[in-house]
């Protein structure tokens, strides 16, 4: 096998050109069959084998940098920087991460998770190449899909002013996550669809090749381009910006690519090389739903279908649900969402309802200020957002939301630990950047019933509000316990002494757990499902420290301004002289992996809590 040889960067350099289609086969047939068992991004990848084996082809890593975005579609770049082997613990604890990774190879730049900043990191890059005299060529890589984020306007506009080679390549597959939306979408469609500019620039590209005449027919050739952009295309955008613009190029074209690539090495300035691919491209399944192979479960390759499929509902189903039953009661209810409809369980509310759900696209800032003209013209505004996204609308939340009071609610998916994608989307600072904010309130239900609760209460408490719910299978215990939610109460399951359980949100199922041992070690535990992270229920805390001795606080989030914080402060305020023990993340970022191989790991599951409880009642 061909594939056998890619031991290092730059080794597919000695594959023949004519071999090159067949290393690209091999490579789509280790992703199918690699991912099928570990999981991982499937179709984002299969889309960008040429365009990555093009990339490799015409530069030379690791003097040259290539910045992906979103880096989940950089897995072939790890196999031809020689990490091939390390793929049967990709996306596992300790293994290779699904994303680039510095410390992983000198061949990955910048790490990256989050979209549309590869143009704005290359453009640094290429800034520092500049000022120490470097000569190496720069490559950022970016999404349409990513294109629909702010970010990668500004670092374009940026870009722009610069008179230094700096390379964007814009991988165009019409899709992101879910379908792209919007006015850019729409213009990149014109423009795969202009057929006279491409045959005529095909023409033109032909006479520059034959003419002698030097840089008269150069200066010809580029007026005659340039207008006829503006003639076929009015308003080419990228042009316009003063970007030099190239293609659209067949992403599968790997010598077509390597070719516009050279000719972009030579352009005194940034250029954009337009590229066509097809997500999936190579495996039926992922090209008929290319959404469900963005980020896929292990499955069978024969049929695609998931290897375990799911039996019981998780907490996006029961949020789904809640949403249509929602929509039903109130016709004011609208939903947002920034591409994630399918994720963040909104597809059947856009089946039902389609005038009253919005998708801005890759956009969180945007979606949350939308929110809040939304809601000052009196519709009810539900943001469905993955808790890591929305770190980057803190700016808008406190401005646009929290400062005028607005009734915005925040449903926040896959809060707390995620598991496989790692640092970048582990959700485990929403209870510290919210509960800052004046005005916003923020709750965690510790049940799938409480969620459906939750959710009907932050409709109608007409304030900003934040339900923080995590990932995966939707908790069926305490069924019995369901008090009706009220603003900053929480709610006590079992009362006894010596030892408080104080949990919020998924802790609670954890909090669960540990009692169940501590009893029998036969201690005497109590249980309060403490609801709201912002404001505190005060009363509680003071009624936990009157009856016992050592009071316990447990969430998934960081320790550093979460809700033991909170305790402790409210405790020192009002002269409560017992021990606490605050079970929370440490100050650190947690890595890819299982995710109770992490909790282990970082000291949140229930056999390390007890651990910890039992070695502070031997000290005293």
């Amino acid at each position: 096998m061909l594939l056998e040889t890619i031991e290092h960067a730059n080794d597919i350099k000695k594959i023949r050109k004519e071999d090159l289609n067949i290393l690209a086969q091999e490579i789509r047939d280790f992703l199918i069959r690699t991912i099928s068992v570990t999981g991982g991004h499937l179709g984002s990848n299969l889309g960008a084998v040429e365009l990555t084996m093009a990339l490799h082809l015409a530069l030379n890593l690791p003097e040259d940098k290539i910045i992906w975005d979103v880096g989940h579609q950089s897995y072939t770049h790890k196999i031809l920087t020689g990490r091939k082997d390390g793929f049967e613990s990709l996306r596992q604890f300790h293994g290779l991460s699904g994303f680039p990774k510095r410390k992983e190879s000198d061949c990955d730049v910048f790490d990256t998770g989050h979209s549309s900043t590869s143009v704005s990191a290359g453009l640094g890059l290429v800034m520092a190449r500049d000022i120490t005299g470097g000569k190496h060529t720069i490559v950022s890589v970016i999404g349409d899909g990513s294109l629909t984020g702010g970010m990668a306007y500004e670092a374009l506009n940026n870009a722009a002013k610069q008179e230094t080679n700096f390379i964007i390549i814009l991988n165009d597959n019409k899709m992101s996550i879910s379908e792209n939306v919007g006015g850019v979408s729409k213009y990149l469609n014109n423009i795969r669809t202009a057929s006279g500019y491409l045959d005529l620039k095909k023409g033109i590209y032909n006479a520059l090749q034959r003419t002698k005449r030097g840089d008269s027919t150069i200066s010809r050739i580029r007026r005659a381009k340039s207008s006829f952009k503006q003639l076929v295309i009015p308003g080419m955008l990228f042009e316009d910006m003063g970007i030099t613009y190239l293609g659209p190029v067949d992403g599968h074209d790997i010598s077509s690519m390597v070719s516009v690539i050279n000719d972009a090495k030579r352009v005194e300035g940034p250029v954009m090389i337009h590229v066509l691919t097809q997500k999936g491209r190579g495996y039926k399944p992922a090209e008929r739903h290319p959404a469900r192979f963005h980020g896929a479960e292990p499955f069978d390759i024969e049929t695609g279908i998931p290897s375990h499929p799911r039996t019981v509902a998780n907490y996006t189903d029961i949020f789904s649900t809640v949403m249509c039953k929602l929509g039903q009661r109130d016709e004011k209810i609208v939903a947002i969402t920034a591409a994630m409809p399918d994720g963040t369980g909104l597809k059947r509310f856009h089946n039902m309802y389609p005038e009253r759900f919005f998708d801005v696209g890759i956009a969180e800032e945007h979606a949350v200020t939308f929110a809040a003209g939304l809601a000052a013209g009196g519709m009810k505004p539900i943001v469905a957002v993955y808790s890591s996204f929305l770190q980057r609308a803190y700016d808008q939340i406190l401005h646009d939301v929290c400062i005028q009071n607005l009734p915005v609610v925040f449903a926040i998916d896959r809060a707390g630990l995620v598991g496989s994608d790692g640092e970048t989307h582990q959700g485990i600072f929403d209870y510290t950047y919210l509960s800052g904010i004046p005005n916003m309130h923020v709750c965690a239900p510790k049940n799938k019933w409480e969620l459906s609760d939750m959710m009907k209460f932050a409709v109608g408490l007409g304030r900003p509000i934040a339900v923080r719910y995590p990932r995966g299978t939707a908790y069926a215990g305490l069924k019995e316990y369901r008090s009706p939610v009220e603003l900053g109460k929480a709610e006590w399951i079992y009362r006894e002494r010596e030892i408080a359980l104080l949990a919020v949100g998924s802790m609670v199922k954890t909090a669960e757990e540990v009692r169940n041992i501590l009893k029998e070690k036969g201690m005497g535990v109590s249980l309060v499902n403490a609801r709201f992270v912002k404001p505190i229920d005060e009363e509680s805390v003071r009624e936990a420290c009157e009856g016992h001795r050592l009071i316990v606080t447990m969430e998934e989030n960081v320790a550093c301004g979460g809700y033991g914080e909170k305790v402790l402060d409210y405790m020192n305020r009002s002269g409560c002289r017992n021990r606490l023990v605050n079970i929370a993340i440490p100050d650190a970022y947690v890595e890819h992996g299982n995710v109770e191989m992490l909790k282990q790991e970082i000291g949140i599951d229930a056999g390390s809590i007890v651990k910890r409880i039992c070695e502070v009642l031997d000290e005293e």
